[in-house]
């Protein structure tokens, strides 16, 4: 090898060294893979801080990073994001954990190989005209509740924990879009939903809707289901995993590094890479994540207490020979993302 080729290659080297630490100081959209492979995530969205980090990804350039060119297709819930995924619409799906757990109790071949967040992120809000009458979980009895799959699981088990009978309330799907929520609890269709951010905080503003319980902190995450919970998770078709490890291994390295480069910037900067399209989604996204970045997982790693959380939560939902028979660890391939404590 000539002199002039190996400085080629040294100089080829440390581009690739820098190439993450521009990333971090805001440059990474500015950065150009060589070549990138087309990737499709078939996600619940969009404007859900849920997954936001997904959208972002491809915001900030960390799916370009690693050769990867994000397509997300954005989905109404948990079940059509996996439904995608496992008849090839999508090589991967992001939704709740949740919802993935009972495609896989019914035997799907769903694998989670990534958490997203560490918390439910859902917040309960009650319609306005109800202030006066509901003032505790236990006062949903009887009433009519919104949601999607995950969501409404959730309602499920914090209504069990309030001594409620799932059965003595009424459950109606609502498409996971802002306009759809506010249209329901407006009209009176439904009394209260687990809704998501930042579309409740928006449902407060507009004065249609109050919040009786918020599921973002970590203490009461812990406190409410026995330990933090990766409701945000991607995952896909144990087929995928089979016949494409290597894609696997790029798309948990992107996301990765999406949840390092948020917890190194503040809101403003999230937001303003995300660029919401109306001033009030703006207002409202800015509002939730300068209190609420904390939702997310920092490392991007399974830990044992989150899956002993998921095991409790499909035992308490489903108490069935099949339910109680549950593991979570059985759906998850950490191969890629890791295991902690």
């Amino acid at each position: 090898m000539t002199s002039a080729s190996r400085r080629v290659l040294l100089v080829q080297a440390a581009l690739h060294a820098l190439a993450w630490p521009l990333l971090a100081q805001g440059l990474g959209a500015r950065a150009q893979a060589v070549r990138t492979e087309p990737v499709t995530i078939s996600a619940v969205g969009p404007g859900h801080l849920l997954l936001l980090p997904i959208t972002l990804a491809a915001r900030i350039g960390a799916d370009q990073a690693e050769g990867l060119k994000f397509h997300i297709h954005y989905v109404g819930g948990g079940p059509m994001a996996y439904r995608d995924m496992l008849i090839g619409n999508a090589d991967f799906g992001a939704a709740g954990m949740p919802g993935m757990a009972v495609q896989r109790l019914a035997g799907k071949p769903v694998v989670a190989v990534m958490p997203i967040t560490q918390v439910p992120a859902y917040t309960l809000v009650v319609s306005q005209r109800l202030r006066s009458r509901v003032k505790t979980v236990a006062d949903l009895k009887g009433l009519v509740i919104g949601g999607r799959a995950g969501s409404q699981l959730m309602a499920e088990y914090i209504l069990r924990q309030a001594g409620v009978d799932p059965g003595r309330t009424n459950f109606v799907a609502v498409n996971l879009t802002y306009e759809n929520q506010h249209a329901a609890l407006a009209s009176g269709t439904i009394d209260a939903m687990m809704s998501d951010e930042p579309f409740a905080t928006r449902l407060v503003e507009a004065r249609v809707a109050f919040v009786l319980e918020d599921y973002h902190g970590l203490a009461d995450t812990r406190r409410r289901l026995g330990g933090l919970f990766p409701n945000g998770v991607v995952g896909c078709s144990e087929e995928l995993i089979a016949r494409r490890p290597e894609l696997v291994d790029k798309l948990v390295k992107a996301l990765r590094h999406t949840l390092l480069w948020i917890e190194q910037h503040s809101a403003r900067e999230i937001v303003e890479q995300l660029a919401p399209a109306t001033e009030a989604e703006r207002v409202a996204l800015l509002k939730v994540l300068t209190t609420r970045k904390n939702i997310y997982s920092r490392e991007g790693r399974f830990s044992e207490e989150q899956l002993d959380a998921v095991d409790r939560f499909m035992r308490t939902i489903e108490d069935t020979p099949r339910g109680r028979a549950f593991r979570v660890r059985d759906m998850i391939n950490s191969t890629w993302a890791g295991r902690m404590p």
